[in-house]
């Protein structure tokens, strides 16, 4: 009898251990042949129900893709990647946090080979992943192994079925849903028309809700005052260069003394100003016409543009310190000198103010081609003209009033090696926002190669080099030799280094709100030691708004761009206030949708915009898209708060680095979202 019970024992026991292995996966594998160098590996999938097996490309950290892997292959090459088959239901899980991509009952992958002629052998696996509400299994593998020649007609050759389970991921990724207020949606590549079936249409237009919050216009471009200053600043440092500032005193006895009659000359001065004006304004609006203005915003973050603005900055820096000057032809100013003479009355004057144009083009182009390429970056149409109507100002000014007032040429400052010292300093601040040009590039296409802190310490020594120029440690080409060091100089000196020493905390992750504008994202640091910050939940829409109805909170929408200056100015000066940051964290789910964000969609989409069909191509495209038509603003920064179900609790916000009022903002976005409720 004990006999028989231990094997009676052994068998039980081999029972129960084969019943907690659990095998609801059954894979069947096959190579078909599709031409004479034509194949493709199909594995189909029997799935238990209650099980799904997860599709493929899902990304860090989520479930495990369904991936093919090669072990030995002659006479065959793999073409692209495993496609997946059939009916795909697309998720959020809320265990993963993300979405995910599976099959249910059924699954098909499909691998494309080349058949090279002559035998073929194929060895290798199929890994996937497969889970339940309540657990998964380990990653599986299916082997195949296939062998032939490469001729005559189509034939199949099936292996059996090993069983195996297989992970999914994200597939195409939902820039379908970009469907707002009844838009239909088509995938370039596909013929269908996709439509949102969602039971809350999340892309629906809440234009008029916001209104009715108090939302006034959309938002407007309020940067011309500041493009003006800039320019008029810029006009200011050309005045006092070395092929501006002998100029002047010449210049202006020249209308003096060329007419008796005092007022007449005044009157002449006053026409020479007005003539620069008209030239450098006529160069703004050159600049519009040549470009468009819709290309003008494109500049703000395409990659080429950005890399050269950064190279061009680079060469103007290098001209500056004195390695070559940037000069036009000679003939161009002798022609329109000899024109001036031969001519007389406004004409002559005109050609005179031309004439300046292009002798001082050595130094005032440098500083022309930065302020152009800065206003030219807002996607403004009239930020070039604004600009250049500022700087034409600044430098047509001291020729009119030397004129009114001749007797302060006797107190204007001797041309001298003061003149060269303010040439590299604007060489130094050029070669800081090169750096600037080449960070947006690389923001918006992910390269990582001038992440926060490289940014900050390029800055750092860029600006240390320039505090010891200052105080005559180093020397340039056309400095002189004079080793006394002037007051204003040396505070110039204190202020740069004292800029530099200023930033190195940064390099640890200190806000640094004064280069706010200029760094990087503090996301991109690599090693921070800064607490108080705000992380956004999720940079997708459609993710983040899933995970806001299932915790119930009201959501934050940060519409921004790596190429956004007063984005990063908010986020360091604003987010950065403990109660802001408090209440972002721990109130909302913040969804920060990057516009500029090159990264491709999975294939192209085509929208119908205001009557026009138009193609969304990357992830920037898209949230761009969204905010333009959901919210009818084409403006960053901008934030809304809406509820889990798309529509506004609050007017919107826009660059305002009052904190007070941001917290009153969030504070009654919060209230309005409870009384919903």
């Amino acid at each position: 009898m004990k006999k028989l019970l231990f094997p009676l024992f052994l068998l039980l026991f081999a029972v129960v251990v084969q019943a907690q292995i659990q095998d609801p996966v059954k894979f069947n594998s096959e190579l078909k042949i599709l031409a004479a160098d034509e194949a493709e590996v199909v594995f189909t999938a029997a799935i238990d129900k209650g099980w799904h097996v997860y599709s493929t490309d899902l990304g860090d950290g989520g479930p495990i893709s369904a991936t093919f892997n090669v072990e030995k292959i002659s006479g065959a090459e793999v073409v692209g990647k495993l496609k997946p088959m059939g009916k795909e239901i697309s998720t959020f899980d809320k265990l993963f946090e993300m979405k995910v991509r599976y099959f249910e009952n059924t699954a098909q992958f499909v691998q494309k080979l080349k058949l090279t002629g002559g035998a073929y052998q194929l060895e290798g696996y199929l890994e996937y992943g497969a889970c339940n509400d309540e657990n998964c299994l380990p990653p599986t593998q299916v082997p195949f192994q296939f062998f032939g020649k490469a001729e005559g007609a189509a034939k199949e050759a099936v292996v059996a079925g090993a069983e195996t389970k297989v992970e999914e991921q994200p597939a195409k990724q939902e820039a379908d849903t970009d469907a707002a207020s009844g838009v239909a949606i088509a995938s370039v590549d596909g013929p269908t028309e996709i439509n949102v079936t969602d039971k809350v249409d999340l892309w629906k237009p809440v234009v008029n809700e916001l209104q009715s919050l108090g939302e006034t216009t959309s938002q407007e471009d309020m940067s011309w005052i500041y493009i003006f200053i800039t320019g008029f600043v810029g006009g200011l440092l050309a005045l006092f260069t070395p092929c501006v500032w002998p100029i002047i005193p010449m210049t202006v006895s020249f209308f003096l003394k060329r007419s008796k009659d005092k007022k007449k000359g005044i009157r002449d001065a006053w026409t020479y100003g007005a003539s620069i004006v008209v030239i450098y304004v006529t160069l703004g609006l050159a600049i519009t016409l040549i470009f468009g203005a819709s290309a003008l915003n494109a500049l703000s973050t395409n990659a080429v543009f950005n890399i050269l603005f950064c190279l061009m900055l680079v060469v103007f820096a290098a001209s500056f310190f004195g390695a070559f000057e940037i000069t036009l032809p000679s003939k161009w100013s002798t022609a329109v000198d000899s024109k001036a003479e031969a001519t007389s009355g406004l004409l002559s004057i005109f050609l005179m103010a031309f004439t300046l144009s292009l002798v001082s083009f050595s130094c005032t182009g440098p500083i022309i081609g930065f302020l152009l390429v800065q206003v030219s970056t807002t996607g403004s149409v009239v930020a070039p003209a604004i600009g250049m109507l500022g700087f034409a100002i600044a430098l047509a000014l001291p020729f009119t009033l030397f004129a009114l007032f001749p007797s302060w040429l006797k107190s204007m400052p001797k041309s001298g090696g003061w003149m060269n010292i303010i040439k590299v300093t604007l060489g130094f601040l050029e070669l800081a926002f090169a750096l600037k040009f080449l960070s947006v590039a690389d923001l918006a296409y992910g390269w990582r190669i001038l992440d926060r802190e490289t940014f900050l310490a390029l800055w750092i020594v860029l600006f240390a080099l320039l505090g010891f120029y200052l105080l005559g440690k180093i020397k340039f080409p056309h400095d002189d030799d004079d080793t006394k060091v002037s007051v204003p100089r040396f505070f110039m000196a204190l202020a740069s280094l004292a800029f530099a020493v200023y930033m190195i905390p940064g390099l640890w992750g200190a806000p640094l709100k004064a280069v706010s504008a200029f760094a990087p994202p503090m996301q991109t640091q690599d090693f921070n030691l800064y607490n108080n910050e705000v992380h956004a939940k999720f940079d997708d829409y459609d993710l983040g708004m899933e995970y806001a109805r299932q915790h119930g909170k009201p959501v934050m929408l940060d519409f921004t761009g790596y190429g956004c200056v007063n984005c990063r100015k908010m986020e360091l000066a604003v987010w950065t206030n403990p109660k802001v940051s408090d209440i972002i964290n721990n109130d909302y789910v913040l969804i920060t949708l990057y516009v500029d964000n090159k990264t491709p969609l999975p294939s192209p989409v085509k929208i119908v915009e205001n009557g026009t069909e138009r193609t969304l191509r990357t992830v920037g495209d898209k949230w761009s898209y969204l905010q333009r038509v959901k919210f009818g603003a084409n403006a960053q920064p901008f934030y809304v708060l809406i509820d889990n179900e798309g529509k506004p609790v609050n007017k919107s916000y826009s660059y305002n680095e009052d904190i007070p009022a941001y917290i009153e903002f969030l504070q009654t976005g919060l209230e309005n979202y409870k009384k919903e409720k």
